[in-house]
């Protein structure tokens, strides 16, 4: 029998039972990596995200999404900045946003997914599932960002989400008011918002308009500004928390960027992919592909539906976006339970300090 299962190519590692002692949390991530279901995934995801970290000519791009600030996780994501344990962020107008509220010195608070939500309107509070903010301070959070707009930035001039967030997190910064933006825009780490309007970014944008002042917000200059990142960088490793527009921005990073060259090939960069093809009969036409070199996610969202978020990626790999072989996980758990265990075990393990992917001429000067 045992030699029976020693010659089975199917049996080459063991599931290994962990026992309870004392021990690190990235200790117990590697016993973790020894088990099965999502508690293996979450070891690997860390496993992965220590070979990015560790490779010196990868640019490491996140994917925020969701209303995730709201539950104390965003000082995970100033830690990562600040650590150069990511190079660009693309994040949903929430995150970015109702983060500001604890930084400005106000509170969420602790509650019930089972709250009298009609007693919580009448009190003036927002629920987020179990956690309350108060809408007067979510509105003094809507009225700074107006404050902003109206004191600093050009009426009629076309910004890109990347340029309004640098120069917000600038002036945030100097109020000590150490929000993502302001951590993002110290360490000269670009951060996008593709659909910025779709938060307080937007109601400020509605505020700045009843003032006279008519806030321009160019999606197409955000999409070419992100895309033109493609030259300055050699390899990419992705890394999503949730999905929607944040990972989809991202992932066609690897399989459209090459659309703004009429030779379809990015410059100095040499293409994993190039496929011909037949544009409507009048001849071939070349499209080159720079599939991400690893990819980890962390999501609730199932790919049976269909949907992005959820999407595996070995579909993605169809498409292009990620190399074929590449080091990918996904671990379909609550990011509120990952991510904080993903960050205090890269704490424990990662020693060296990482440079940091530079974007020369990005921030060069105030608009």
């Amino acid at each position: 029998m045992a030699k029976e299962k020693k010659s089975n190519p199917f049996l080459k590692e063991k599931v290994k039972a962990i026992d309870v002692k004392p021990r690190t949390v990235s200790q117990l991530l590697d016993e973790m990596v020894n088990t099965g279901f999502q508690g293996r995934k979450l070891g690997e995801v860390v496993r992965v995200y220590e070979q990015m970290i560790k490779d010196k000519n990868l640019t490491i791009i996140l994917g925020y999404a969701g209303s995730l600030s709201t539950t104390g996780q965003w000082k995970i994501i100033n830690w990562l900045i600040e650590n150069h344990f990511i190079d660009i962020l693309v994040s949903t107008g929430a995150n970015i946003s109702e983060d500001i509220v604890e930084a400005m010195g106000n509170s969420y608070w602790k509650s019930s997914h089972m709250s009298n939500d009609a007693r919580l309107l009448k009190a003036d509070l927002n629920r987020y599932y179990d956690v309350l903010g108060s809408e007067v301070e979510y509105m003094q959070m809507t009225e700074l960002i107006a404050k902003f707009i109206t004191g600093n930035l050009k009426e009629n001039y076309p910004y890109s989400s990347r340029e309004i967030l640098y120069l917000f997190g600038k002036w945030l910064k100097k109020k000590g008011i150490h929000s993502i933006v302001a951590v993002a825009a110290e360490h000269k780490v670009p951060v996008f918002c593709p659909a910025i309007v779709d938060s307080p970014y937007g109601d400020a944008g509605l505020i700045a308009k009843s003032k006279g002042f008519n806030l321009i917000i160019d999606n197409m200059k955000d999409y070419i500004e992100f895309m033109g990142l493609s030259e300055k960088i050699k390899d990419t490793g992705v890394f999503y928390i949730g999905g929607g527009v944040p990972k989809d921005f991202i992932q066609l990073l690897a399989v459209t960027a090459d659309l703004m060259y009429t030779e379809r090939v990015i410059p100095g960069r040499k293409p994993d992919i190039i496929r011909m093809k037949d544009s409507q009969g009048t001849g071939a036409m070349a499209e080159t592909y720079y599939p991400h070199k690893y990819a980890i996610q962390v999501t609730t969202d199932s790919p049976q539906w269909g949907g992005l978020s959820g999407c595996t990626f070995e579909e993605a790999t169809s498409w292009g976006k990620e190399k074929v072989g590449a080091p990918k996980v996904q671990c379909y758990c609550d990011a509120t339970i990952a991510l904080p265990i993903i960050a205090h075990a890269l704490n424990e393990r990662i020693t060296l300090k990482r440079k940091a992917t530079g974007f020369p001429g990005l921030f060069g000067k105030d608009l």
